[in-house]
């Protein structure tokens, strides 16, 4: 059901690597059926978004304005959830922002000796767009997680489409959007939304910048229209990491590793442990527990296909072989979690000691649950308030700096064969 072997056998290396092993690419007809999408809505705008909502939603629609959703049915959809479901909603938006308001930047300056300030500005960007999956497999988290840190950001305006294929509306997606303060809400989807986004049409403004994750349509739309708007990431399969010393309950391991393999059959699930024993009984675990598990089959092929349980030397050789894979969720389900954190150098998210589910992270902790796959974690960071945010550098020369720093800059300017920048930097140490 799930690979085991060691990080001692001998051919360790192939098998890990066959393992986490993972290229998201689309294929060339769908490269050209998006290229065409796009196409046809910098053509022809609302008309072309229409035609492909009504074509792939199966709508009549006849207007965008038919298919924007106002803030009073925003409202009515959050006033008519469960009060538990109410009250999960409003906990987990404001952990979210408690927790991002820890990320603002502040503009800096500093004076120098002969007058000279240097700086940087920090500024929210104008406009964002979040793509957010509709129908029933729709995630109200991923609204808050994607809107709550621009907002926090002073991003001015939150534009967010949603597909509604057969005209089904996720009530809690859009009571997500009223408690995250979404300013419009359209409900389209797909590659012709992407590029509405990315180039405006008559009813739809353009954003700076797009994130949220969607289907392979949608990840070709966003790789293509990026340059004309930033994009978050292009996300691959969800992933999770479980470094245990074999005192968790091995239910617990069991059930994480199910919370990850759940998305889809392409997930990946991995424990890394040095105990033999404690392996056998994740695994004894593993089997009664999948039963039980409404996506049986889903979990199932996950682990069968992606998923392993490694044995290790030690602590210390686990966290060597997960800085390797430099995983998108990584638990340290360990006594002394701290003790090793330092030693941690790729991971999207830490769950510290075995208390610390993913699953905390992925509604409520506070933290962000859109994070680096693919092991791109060694260079890219979870989703937060500086996305929303674009840097300027100050310069404001003194007439003193102007001068000596003209001299410095005419040298390299001449080095390189400018001669205008070498001579508009001298110009000002010449006597006015």
């Amino acid at each position: 059901m799930i690979h085991k072997f060691s990080s001692q056998d001998r051919d360790f290396d192939s098998q890990l690597n066959a393992l986490v092993a993972w290229e998201s690419s689309s294929n060339e007809e769908i490269n050209r059926s998006v290229e065409k999408i796009i196409d046809a809505v910098k053509q022809n705008g609302d008309a072309s978004v229409l035609d492909y909502t009504n074509q792939f939603d199966s709508l009549k629609a006849h207007s965008i304005s038919e298919l924007i959703i106002s803030h009073n049915r925003l409202k009515e959809s959050f006033d008519n959830l469960e009060s538990e479901q109410k009250n999960a909603l409003s906990i987990a938006a404001e952990r979210i922002k408690s927790y991002h308001l820890n990320q603002i930047q502040e503009s800096w300056t500093y004076k120098e000796e002969d007058g000279s300030v240097l700086g940087q500005k920090i500024t929210p960007l104008q406009r964002a767009g979040l793509y957010v999956p509709g129908g029933k497999a729709a995630y109200p988290s991923s609204v808050l997680m994607n809107s709550i840190p621009a907002k926090v950001a002073g991003v001015e305006e939150l534009i967010m489409v949603v597909p509604t294929p057969n005209g089904v509306i996720n009530e809690l997606v859009l009571a997500a959007a009223y408690v995250a303060e979404v300013d419009l809400v359209i409900t389209i989807g797909g590659a012709q939304a992407i590029a509405a986004l990315a180039y405006g049409t008559e009813s739809i403004p353009k954003v700076d910048k797009i994130v949220g994750p969607g289907n392979i349509y949608v990840a070709t739309a966003k790789r293509q229209v990026f340059g004309q708007v930033g994009i978050d990431m292009i996300a691959g399969p969800s992933e999770i990491l479980i470094i245990c010393d074999g005192n968790t309950n091995p239910d617990w391991i069991a059930m994480d590793l199910f919370s990850q393999a759940e998305h889809d059959e392409d997930a990946q699930a991995i424990l890394l442990c040095p105990d033999e024993d404690f392996i056998k009984e994740v695994e004894m675990s593993i089997s009664k527990l999948l039963p039980t598990m409404e996506r049986e089959q889903i979990i199932k092929t996950s682990l069968k296909n992606r998923g392993a349980l490694i044995l290790t030397q030690d602590i210390d050789d686990a966290v060597k072989i997960s800085n390797r894979i430099a995983p998108e969720h990584l638990e340290l389900s360990v006594e002394d979690p701290e003790s090793i954190l330092d030693d941690i150098k790729h991971a999207g998210a830490i769950f510290m000691g075995k208390y610390s589910s993913e699953a905390l992270g992925d509604y409520c902790a506070g933290t962000n649950h859109v994070l680096p796959t693919s092991s791109t974690a060694r260079f890219s960071s979870p989703l937060g308030v500086y996305d929303f945010t674009k840097r300027s550098s100050i310069v404001m020369a003194s007439k003193e700096g102007a001068k000596k720093l003209g001299k410095t800059a005419s040298v390299l300017a001449f080095g390189e064969g400018l001669q205008a920048h070498a001579k508009s930097a001298l110009y000002r140490t010449d006597k006015e």
